[in-house]
Parts: structure tokens; sequence; C-alpha cells
């Protein structure tokens, strides 16, 4: 088959931008370096046989938010199961905030601050589509809901500044915002950290945060099945080192990249203007995350039963215990009581662990490049909740800053983010232009995380480059994605090369 147009990365947003591409009527080649499908949505067993971890992203807060999500209809081609609680914040060992789906029984529970909580996400959770559409697409555009993106930003001012702590009395409602935000890694308090805590704090409420049955994984694979439904190929297992090697011999179109721009740089530094490079080399990273699996013979032994019916769990202590540590990371340390996010999959999904086993996959912010294993400090800090924690625990597997950048090269440093979150790299990202994902190289976009919206799995990088190129290079309108017939049975990632 000779493309019309080449996909470098498999990742969710290359693919995203392949059946964006297939759909459009055009032939598609995604080209990817590693054995395997999915980026940062791959699933395997890395402790032991029959528990399945995600590599990377876990809880999936956009998977129903997502605009291209919600036109491929996701939640018709895979199962995703939205839990009662979107996530639980440890306070201490006997007290936590429960968000559940419903924002007055949140509100209820959490005493003298709870109507506090209502009132500053109640307004963003009835306009959570036009929050949406303000942060999950470039800032350089008009809203379509002023009125929502006024709220949103009075309210991310608020709580990404000095006065954060004013409308509160108590600890708990306070960490339970700042645990949200620090999804991203970040400053505390800061523009960026208290946006990605309203924007997800409102999709607690307004849809929830499903998980995927089966493992991220089949995200990709539900993407990669439609792609080849639509004659489209994957290559596996070739590595992209120069654009000559794609556009030698089939000479596609367009090119679309799903690289960090360093990885831009890299391959294509021969057909980029200097001015376009020094921006590119300008383009900051973040600090990394130091990860940790856990295979466990039981449900985590919780000292507070609430957070056992929590698939998300936010070990952080109080805002200012958050704030400290955060402080320590951007340092270079690596602090002894860090914040831990963990995510409990087998409390929704039985098949992700044999019979009565379960599994427990945790992160935590590290320096840029840090190649300690953190897996003692973890397991420390879970203790702290739920002392009798190392009794269940049957096997480890950790990965670290370092480890993780040679996982994935979009992760410089271990940033899974794909480049620092600030105010500034927020509308510069990785350029400010009307349209970042165009590159000055012919017919070659950029889609990867590096470009609006940021990170998330959400496709959305990959699908504006895809609709960007679909204008510039073919003079085609963006294809309709929804289900033509019923699901099928997602491909495993093994399986997935299109190559028949």
């Amino acid at each position: 088959m000779k493309p019309d147009a080449v996909v470098v990365g498999a990742g969710p947003n290359g693919l995203a931008a392949g059946v964006t591409l297939a759909r459009a009527g055009l032939k598609v080649r995604i080209i990817e370096g590693s054995q395997t499908i999915g980026g940062g949505t791959r699933t395997a067993e890395l402790t032991l046989p029959g528990f399945r971890h995600d590599v990377c992203s876990a809880v999936h807060p956009m998977a129903l938010a997502s605009p291209f999500f919600q036109a491929f209809q996701l939640d018709k081609r895979i199962e995703l199961r939205v839990p009662d609680i979107s996530y639980a914040h440890a306070v201490t060992a006997a007290t936590a905030g429960i968000a559940y789906r419903s924002l007055d029984q949140t509100a209820a529970a959490l005493g003298a601050d709870g109507e506090q909580y209502r009132r500053l996400l109640q307004p963003l959770v009835k306009r959570a589509n036009g929050i949406t559409d303000l942060t999950m697409h470039q800032l350089l555009r008009i809203p379509r809901d002023p009125f929502a993106a006024l709220l949103y930003a009075v309210r991310t001012l608020e709580q990404g500044g000095p006065w954060w702590n004013a409308r509160f009395e108590k600890d708990t409602v306070p960490a339970m915002i700042t645990g949200v935000g620090a999804h991203c890694i970040g400053s505390l308090p800061g523009l960026a950290t208290s946006g990605t805590a309203l924007l997800l704090g409102a999709h607690a409420h307004a849809r929830g945060w499903p998980l995927p049955v089966g493992g991220s994984q089949t995200i990709a694979n539900a993407m990669a099945e439609d792609l080849l439904n639509h004659d489209g190929e994957i290559v596996l297992d070739s590595s992209i080192t120069d654009l000559a090697e794609v556009r030698d011999g089939s000479r596609p179109r367009a090119i679309l990249l799903d690289l960090s721009p360093a990885g831009l740089a890299h391959i294509a530094e021969a057909e980029l203007p200097a001015n376009y490079l020094n921006k590119l080399a300008s383009f900051r990273y973040g600090n990394g995350v130091s990860k940790v699996d856990f295979a466990l013979s039981g449900p985590v032994p919780w000292t507070n039963p609430a957070l056992a019916a929590a698939p998300t769990v936010h070990l952080g202590g109080t805002r200012a215990q958050m704030s400290r540590a955060e402080a320590e990371v951007a340092a270079g340390g690596h602090p002894r009581q860090p914040f831990v996010l963990a995510c409990q999959p087998s409390t929704l999904d039985s098949s992700r662990a044999p019979s009565g086993r379960h599994i427990l996959w945790t992160y935590t912010h590290v320096p840029s490049g840090s190649s300690v294993d953190l897996t003692k400090t973890i397991i420390q800090r879970i203790e702290q909740f739920a002392p009798e924690f190392r009794d269940v625990i049957l096997a480890t597997h950790s990965i670290t800053a370092q480890q993780y950048s040679q996982y994935n090269p979009n992760y410089v440093g271990g940033d899974f983010c794909a480049g620092a979150l600030s105010a500034r790299q927020l509308l510069k990202r990785p350029i400010l232009s009307p349209d970042p994902w165009r590159t000055p190289a012919k017919g070659v976009y950029l889609c990867s995380s590096s470009t609006p919206p940021g990170p998330s799995v959400h496709g959305l990088c990959g699908w504006y480059a895809a609709q960007s190129a679909l204008k510039r290079e073919f003079g085609l309108p963006s294809p309709k994605l929804s289900c033509e017939t019923n699901p099928v049975e997602a491909i495993p990632p093994e399986n997935a090369d299109g190559r028949r």
C-alpha cells in the first residue's frame, strides 16, 4: 500500500489521528517503534501471570468528556465502568474526603465546608460542556460558552493563588481539590494545577471518572480496530530516526508525528528553519514520576473502610503537606512524605487479577530524570493509611522516571505530560500559533501531548492535527467517526500490525 498519510507513533493521539485520516478515505500507515500499540494506554502483566497492570494511565476522566471520544463513541466500543465514587482523598488514616458522582451527596458528607464545595463546583458541573470546550482545544480562540469560561477563569485564579484557602474552614475539602490538581506535575498553588483540579473535579460529578474493563489497552485496541476496518495499516517495531525514511519511496502527502518537540527536532532538523528549531529547543519539560505496581493477595486493608470503595485514592494529607512535597520535588528532592496517586481497578473489574486477588497502581512525583526506585517510600506512605498493607503484597514492579523516558521518548526525564504545565506553556505548546499542530516542514504535523490541549488520554491532539492536515493537504472536511456496525471484539495488541 502506498499511503496518502503516515503517522509516526501509535499512542492514543497517533491512533486518533490515524482513525480520522482513514475515515476521510485516505490510505493511512501508522509506524510504531515498540512491539505493541498503545503508548500511554498499554496494559501488561508487569508483576505476576494473570495480574494485568496499566503501564501508564489507569483512570480516564476524559474518556466520556473528550469531544473526540464522544464522536468516536468510545463508550459503545468498549465497556467503561463509572464508579459511584470518583475519587477519595485520605487526609489522615481515619479522615478522608469522598467525591461521589452526586455533588449533593458529596457536599452533604463534607460537613462545615460542604456547602462551599458545592458553590465552588456546581456552576462548573452545570456547564461542564462549556468548560470542556474551553480547555480541550487551544486557548487562542473565542470560547463558545463565554459565561462558562468566565466562571472557570475566576475559580482557577482563586484556587491557584495565595487566597486558595479563603472560603474553607477545615482541611478536608481543600485537600481534595489540591489532590485532583496534583494529577498534573506543577506548583501548588498554581494556575495549571488549579485549572486541572477544577476541570477534573467538575467531571468527577458531571460524568464521573470511568475505568475501561480489561485495562487502558482496550482504548488503543478500539482505535486500532477501527483503523484496520478502514483499510489502515499499522507497522510495529519500526523506529523512525529521520523524516527521509518516511518520505523515501511512498512519499505521503501528510506526515503526522506523535513525538515530543525534542523528537520532532531530531528527525526533522534538516527540514525545519532555525527560528522554529529554536522555539522547539526552548520548550520546557516538567518533573517526572516514579511508578510502582502491586500484585496483592487481597484488597488493600485501609484503616478507613470508605477508601475501599474508591477506585482512585489520593494519599496526600493536607493541602499544606502536598504543597510542601511538590516544592521539595521542584527543588530536586525526593519527599519522605510524598503525594501518592493510587488506583485499585480490580475493585470494579475482576478481570484484572486472578479470583480473589487484586492489583494496585501507584505513582509519585520525582525530579526530572530521577533513577531512584521509590518502592520502599511508596509502601511506607501507603502503610500510614493501611498499616497491614505489606502483608497482602505478592509482588511489585517499579519503573523510575529515567526508565519512563526510555520506555517512551516522549516522556522526557519521566515527564508523562510531555511538557511542563504552566500558564505560558498552555498557550505556547510548543509554539504560539492559531494552528500549533502544523510545522514549517512540508506536510508535517505534530500530534502529541506537547500540542493543545496537552496531556490526558483524550485523543484530541491527534484529532486536531489530523483535521488541520485534511484541510490543508487534501482539502477534505473532518469525517464522521461514529460506529457503523455493532461493536466488535478489540484485537489484542500483538496482532494489531495491520499486515494480516
